[in-house]
């Protein structure tokens, strides 16, 4: 007998349902035009959002280090696998967002996860966004803490879960660019109020990392809330174009991290091509900020072409634009004609989002042209009326 038989008739209600979905697969370089299951694609799915993922500096660095340090950092950082490069790396990041200290993990979905569960236990209260990412609500769980959940960017729900709330100690999470709408926290609330309760502020910048700010500092940064965040978390893959996550914030808690995280207790440190090209990554968004400029404009274009086709871009203000359309099986049904005309946007459904909130999400870069943006609105135009979104 087969003892996971049961899972044919689950695999057959994601089919029927129009959730089931086989990755595309990339042959070459991650670039605003890409080649996915072998047909050259405007690309709107990359989080690839300053195009770092594939620049000459990040290339040479990384080739630079794994000639001198080899492929890999032999274990983790606690045993034996703490390199000077690491620590290097950590300071220049911790200088970057304006803090005492910064750790570098595995993943942005570690260090979200591995930090909430490592400074939080059931006694103690965590009051998270309802659209947190993934991350924050696994490490929420894990901590095994009261879980409070408030109503998107609703700063009055945020106020009455403050005041419900009794533990130990009370941690305010929320992203800081939500992934999936593309709006932007409201965190001089979110702090003002957390202040009033005494509670912990943290915040996850994975998609304001690299776009949001001077220089691409982040929600902090743009908001000038510096010394206010308790705990900020980041991620490298995405605009940064390399690969593993960050936490930022005083040298406490860093120390504490070091001592507790499980991710770091028990994961291989990055490899020092990943830690060599992170690093020049950050000193390219200091030196050319322009990138982080174009990155705007392309934004701009986009999604006032999407919005100009009377297509719901929902409350997007960032370069996450998502095309909303609700129904889950029409949502893949646009995202597979627009695939079949030559523009790579996801189709995102439920679990990701609520049902009924289903959506073909676009995510713009830096790398784009003009010409790639424009095919791409005019594909959404013919897709879109065809099938009546608009």
């Amino acid at each position: 007998m087969d003892a996971l038989s049961f899972l044919d008739q689950e695999l057959q209600n994601l089919k029927e349902q129009g959730l089931y979905r086989v990755p595309r697969s990339l042959t070459g370089q991650q670039k605003a035009v890409s080649t996915y299951d072998g047909k050259n694609v405007v690309n709107l799915s990359s989080n690839n959002y300053l195009g770092l993922a594939n620049h000459p500096r990040l290339i040479e660095a990384a080739v630079k280090a794994t000639k001198e340090l080899g492929v890999g950092s032999g274990a983790v950082r606690t045993i034996a696998g703490q390199m000077d490069l690491h620590q290097e790396f950590e300071k220049k990041l911790a200088e970057f967002k304006n803090v005492e200290a910064c750790l570098v993990f595995q993943s942005g979905f570690t260090a979200n996860s591995g930090t909430v569960s490592c400074i939080l236990g059931r006694e103690d209260v965590i009051i998270s966004d309802e659209l947190n990412h993934a991350s924050i609500i696994d490490g929420s769980r894990l901590s095994r803490a009261q879980i409070k959940v408030y109503p998107h960017a609703d700063m009055e729900g945020l106020r009455k879960a403050l005041t419900e709330a009794e533990g130990r100690h009370k941690l305010v999470v929320t992203d800081g660019v939500f992934s999936m709408d593309g709006d932007i926290a409201p965190l001089p609330e979110i702090v003002k109020l957390a202040k009033e309760f005494g509670a912990i502020v943290m915040v996850d910048d994975a998609h304001a990392s690299g776009v949001l700010g001077r220089n691409g500092r982040g929600t902090i940064d743009h908001f000038d809330l510096h010394g206010q965040v308790d705990i900020q978390v980041g991620t490298l893959s995405k605009a940064i174009g390399v690969l593993g996550g960050y936490v930022a914030g005083p040298q406490k808690l860093i120390d504490y991290l070091v001592q507790r995280a499980r991710p770091v207790l028990f994961s291989t440190s990055h490899p020092p091509a990943v830690t060599a090209a992170g690093m020049a990554a950050i000193d390219l968004l200091q030196e050319q900020p322009e990138i982080i400029d174009r990155l705007w404009e392309n934004t701009e274009f986009f999604r006032s072409g999407l919005q100009s086709l009377g297509f719901d871009t929902g409350n997007s203000v960032t370069p996450i634009i998502p095309v909303i359309v609700g129904d889950e099986k029409q949502a893949m049904q646009l995202a597979d004609e627009l695939f079949d005309n030559g523009v790579f946007a996801q189709g995102i459904a439920f679990p990701t989002v609520p049902r009924g909130k289903a959506r073909v999400r676009n995510i713009i870069t830096a790398a784009h042209t003009e010409s790639d943006l424009q095919y791409a609105l005019d594909v959404f135009a013919k897709v879109g009326k065809k099938l009546g979104i608009i």
